[in-house]
């Protein structure tokens, strides 16, 4: 099923309105502990609403798209490739876990041979990862990555081998359709005021906010703080940032940070954090600070069902989805590509939201 396809699948309402949707279902995502049944995975595999919604019109349209053509690579069956991803974190994070389940669940539906690595947190393990996954054979690519620069290594080499790269999740700093085919990810500026308009209608738009930013060096923290940011600027005067810090998408950090920001500000109304690890390790802080739930108002991004369920149980106030399982978009975008079709350069996942509204009904679309 090719992307326009897909898009046929989306609402009426859609159609009408663009003529174009896509969809492979809907989910959640981006973090969590070991001991919070991390490895439990099945809602991962993209079946019903675990799946992706795809915003974006398909190459069709009119988004920027590329062919194997204009990429300089050749046509191949993907059944007879060999295929490697790249996972960038410790799948000890819910959002990892559920996005490397996903690509081997959909390797093994498609009865692909798929290759996988996982660099563990660090940036220069996965340079040599995926240099590793080109000397075994890897036909193509597919990275989810650990920061946006310093890909130069990779891409020459994969260049001078015409292998496609799509990469999730996280952009790379480099040119489409030239250093890489595809990226597929959420829209992270959208997320940032999605999260604004939440905290702005729980803390009614009045009073101190702190950010849990999350790890320096890649697009998703940096849009995620635009977004937030500019959405607040435009709609909500009265609320101001007077702490930022990073927690590095990490749980235990995030509670450190928020120790020391209730600290130094104990008046603070609300905290918006850049993942929902990071907002359960301030959900830590304010219970071991002794603050009854709902006193701070905590908005995060991804969608976990740790973190859906701390709207139910009144410890945080929204939670912005950020679906993790590109198993089924990623494999049709390379199968497509590989057939010489058009497939778009940007492709836009939809994603949901949870609320005090929905938690408690929608909790099963959670991963």
């Amino acid at each position: 099923m090719n992307p326009t396809m897909l898009l046929r699948r989306t609402t009426s309402k859609a159609l009408l309105a663009t003529g174009l949707a896509a969809s492979l279902a809907l989910a959640s995502g981006c973090a969590k502990s070991e001991d919070d049944g991390a490895k439990d995975t099945s809602a991962s595999s993209g079946k019903g609403d675990s799946g992706q919604v795809v915003a974006t019109p398909s190459a069709a349209g009119d988004a920027k798209s590329c062919t194997i053509g204009q990429f300089g690579g050749k046509k191949l069956d993907i059944k007879g490739a060999t295929i490697g991803f790249s996972q960038s974190e410790k799948e000890a994070n819910p959002f990892r876990i559920a996005e490397t389940a996903s690509m081997k669940a959909e390797a093994e539906k498609r009865g692909l041979k798929l290759l996988t690595a996982n660099a563990q947190s660090q940036f220069s393990k996965q340079i040599s990862d995926v240099q590793d996954l080109l000397a075994k054979g890897a036909d193509l690519l597919v990275i989810a990555p650990l920061n946006s620069d310093g890909w130069g290594p990779v891409l020459r080499t994969a260049r001078a081998k015409h292998i496609p790269i799509v990469t999730v999740d996280r952009k790379i700093n480099a040119t489409p359709c030239k250093d890489y085919v595809s990226f597929i990810g959420s829209d992270f500026v959208q997320q940032g005021k999605r999260a604004a308009d939440r905290m702005i209608a729980s803390t009614g738009g009045k009073g101190k906010l702190a950010i849990l930013l999350g790890s320096a060096g890649n697009n998703v923290t940096t849009e995620r703080t635009k977004g937030f940011k500019d959405e607040l600027k435009a709609k909500a005067p009265g609320l101001k940032v007077v702490f930022e810090q990073t927690g590095d998408f990490v749980r235990e950090k995030g509670q450190q940070v928020t120790e020391q920001l209730i600290q130094s500000n104990p008046d603070i109304a609300g905290i918006y954090a850049e993942n929902d690890e990071m907002g359960l390790g301030a959900v830590n802080a304010l219970k071991g600070a002794g603050k009854k739930a709902g006193s701070v108002k905590i908005v995060t991004v991804d969608g976990t069902r740790n973190g859906v369920q701390q709207i139910v149980d009144g410890w945080m106030s929204g939670d912005v989805e950020s679906n993790p399982r590109f198993g089924p978009l990623a494999f049709e975008t390379l199968d497509n590509f590989t057939k010489g079709q058009k497939v778009a350069q940007d492709i836009i996942i939809q994603d949901s939201e949870y609320s005090k509204d929905n938690a408690k009904s929608d909790i099963g679309k959670a991963f």
